[in-house]
């Protein structure tokens, strides 16, 4: 049985966005690089997985941008972030609307992010199947999101780096498991997102707390004992812990994915069919592409390909 492919989108839009080698306009010159860069992508991954029509999959997307919970909880949560400004709200839109078309079931929410969707499909995935083959491959680069590999074939699948990261694969690189994330960045924040953790606890000493501690409840929990292990600074650490248990406590809530988004919040109650692509709607593509004034040289290139994967066949990876 096929694994579950849970698509981070919003990792492949920015990244097409941001980057100065693949700038795309439209024909009213007009930047078009996070749709279609996201395009290419989607499309390239259904030819490469080869499961088009056997695979269940899912794309998750953002939006919920400064009017999530987590927002409410740390007001400086992704503070650093700015707001899409019109012409990229309009892509982002877009790109939900090109996994209609495609057939690709789409997800979002204005309270969770796309983390957490994630998060509950995989739960539901595993509830749904039998254990033996309740396998998830999650399709980012995104580290955060190795906390959700729970089973010895998940997977954490950089799709354009090629790398595929198991359990043992984190854990031979980080020191620490999957769940243990959480833990590990209410103890040292997360600069990228604005997560507090513990000021002047690094992730040497987090690294060796969580060896020693299976969780953070259970570090707090022995804080008179930590001044005894063997790490730099270990009184100090002790100390910074004390002071700041709330915060760290606060961190890992923010740092953590939530596993059971309610269905109202984005989906219905999920069946394994909901999550099975369906065929391709050429017009609704051919008429979305033309919305969004992308030039016919593109649309050709694009629409080549999916008439392919319709077909169930493979096209060259250009």
């Amino acid at each position: 049985m096929p694994p579950l492919y849970l698509i981070d989108a919003s990792i492949y839009i920015f990244q097409a966005h941001f980057s100065p080698h693949s700038q795309e306009w439209s024909t009213r010159s007009e930047d078009r690089s996070a749709f279609v860069g996201f395009a290419r992508f989607l499309l390239r991954f259904l030819r490469t997985s080869q499961l088009r029509h056997a695979a269940p999959m899912a794309v998750a997307f953002d939006e919920s941008l400064q009017t999530g919970f987590r927002h409410r909880l740390y007001p400086a949560y992704k503070s650093n972030r700015v707001l899409p400004d019109d012409n990229l709200a309009r892509q982002l839109r877009a790109c939900a609307q090109l996994c209609t078309a495609v057939g690709v079931p789409a997800f979002a929410s204005q309270e969770y992010e796309a983390d957490d969707i994630i998060g509950t499909l995989s739960a539901r995935w595993r509830a749904l199947s039998p254990p033996e083959s309740a396998t998830i491959v999650v399709v980012s680069r995104d580290k955060d999101l190795s906390q959700l590999l729970q089973g010895p074939d998940d997977r954490l699948w950089d799709f354009y780096g090629g790398i595929r990261k198991s359990r043992q694969d984190i854990f031979d690189h980080t020191g620490i498991w999957p769940e243990q994330f959480p833990c590990f960045m209410g103890l040292t924040g997360d600069s990228i997102d604005c997560i507090p953790g513990v000021p002047g606890i690094g992730p040497v000493a987090a690294r060796a707390l969580l060896q020693r501690y299976a969780d953070l409840d259970s570090v707090l929990a022995n804080i008179d004992h930590v001044p005894d292990l063997d790490i730099r600074g270990a009184r100090r650490c002790a100390s910074l812990l004390q002071t700041h248990q709330q915060q760290a406590l606060l961190s890992r809530t923010l740092a953590t994915i939530i596993q059971q988004v309610p269905s109202h919040e984005c989906f219905a109650d999920l069946a394994k069919p909901d999550l099975m692509p369906r065929p391709p709607d050429i017009h609704a593509f051919e008429e979305l592409m033309s919305n969004m004034e992308i030039p016919s040289h593109e649309v050709r290139r694009l629409l080549t390909q999916l008439e392919a994967i319709a077909a169930g066949g493979a096209t060259p990876d250009t």
